[in-house]
């Protein structure tokens, strides 16, 4: 997901979407450790992600627009 799209996301659904990032990330780190991960940049795309959507929680959190 891009930044513009998590941006548009409600304080409720970002919540949901963060844990179902770290959740995947968990289930991808799991595969990868028993080998059975096909695509490697799977592992980046997903931590990309949850860092964007830390950002826009803090920059909620701050008021920054």
């Amino acid at each position: 997901m891009k930044i513009k799209e998590f941006r548009e996301l409600t304080n409720e659904e970002l919540a949901e979407k963060l844990y179902l990032l770290k959740e995947e990330l968990f289930n991808l780190r799991r595969k990868k450790a028993v080998g059975q991960l096909e695509h490697g940049e799977e592992v980046r795309r997903v931590r990309k992600d949850i860092a964007r959507a830390e950002l826009v929680k803090r920059e909620r959190e701050l008021n920054i627009k």
